[in-house]
């Protein structure tokens, strides 16, 4: 199981934050070119960020970067930096149409080509506007190179007319859509940040609250809310074993040919069955199974 819990944004150009946001162990680094990066720094943010994605720090996580609009003088110029650094996924600012995404697949398959590189780089669409969440069901579906789809939160509200609260009620419509479009595609569906960092408990409820709609993970501003979401996310002892209790019965039953599984007077089916086996995968991938390993 790939975990992309925390998608940690970093700013292309800071120097700092370039060179060691590994060390905070996110399950994705995300680089930013785009709108944390002055116009003045655009180009010496492309270089650094090009550097960094070769190091071999980097080479034990996921990285993903956000690119300037292919419209812009940045865009293409951006892309073949990180094309040709290796990139693992590219992060297309903006989507509002399906013509969004395939107008990036085309510039990334020529770029591909041109440079000799046999690596299929992935893209994850940004939704940030109201026509990039009516549309997010197609956007979804419109390219085997699409990993994923996140909420841009910042400009979607902005989109609205609205501002954004500690409560988000302002962006269930949004999260609704997009968390169904990516099921639908079978792909995965990302939170947008949470801008108060110093806001712990606001955080903490935010987080458990897309982690139980069912959002594979958050992009992140700050490296110390890491460990916190991955906490959240990691299967709980009871939960674990919850999941064991069902695996063993269903197991037993195969053995025993029996159709029908009851546990506590609960019939147990096979969703229930994929879910205890989601949980302990899940488990798994979060290093948490710790003592029941052993049993």
């Amino acid at each position: 199981m790939k975990l992309r819990r925390s998608m940690l944004f970093v700013p292309g150009s800071n120097t700092a934050m370039v060179c060691n946001a590994f060390i905070y162990k996110p399950d994705t680094v995300m680089f930013d070119l785009e709108d944390s990066v002055a116009v003045s720094e655009k180009d010496s943010a492309r270089i650094m960020v090009y550097h960094a994605l070769q190091h071999f720090t980097y080479a034990e996580v996921e990285t993903a970067v956000r690119v300037n609009p292919l419209e812009s003088p940045y865009g293409l110029l951006d892309l073949e930096a990180v094309i040709r650094a290796g990139v693992d996924i590219v992060r297309l600012p903006k989507t509002d149409t399906v013509e969004d995404v395939l107008a990036m697949q085309e510039a990334i398959e020529a770029i591909e080509k041109k440079v000799g590189s046999t690596k299929e780089t992935k893209l994850l669409a940004a939704i940030e506007s109201a026509l990039g969440v009516v549309n997010a069901v197609d956007i979804a579906r419109c390219s085997k190179r699409l990993m994923g789809i996140a909420l841009g939160a910042e400009d979607f509200v902005r989109d609205l007319r609205t501002q954004r609260t500690k409560e988000g009620l302002e962006l269930t419509a949004a999260r609704a859509q997009i968390l169904l479009a990516a099921r639908a595609a079978k792909i995965n569906a990302f939170d947008s940040i949470f801008s108060d960092v110093k806001d712990k408990e606001g955080f903490i409820r935010e987080v458990s609250y897309i982690k139980g709609l069912g959002f594979d993970g958050k992009s992140l501003v700050n490296p110390n809310q890491i460990s916190t979401l991955h906490a959240i996310y990691a299967p709980s002892s009871k939960e674990i074993e919850w999941a064991l209790e069902v695996l063993e019965a269903s197991e037993n039953a195969r053995k025993n040919h029996l159709g029908v599984i009851s546990i506590d007077g609960k019939m147990v089916d096979a969703p229930i069955i994929a879910r205890a086996q989601w949980v302990i995968d899940l488990a798994n991938a979060s290093g948490v199974m710790g003592d029941y390993e052993n049993e």
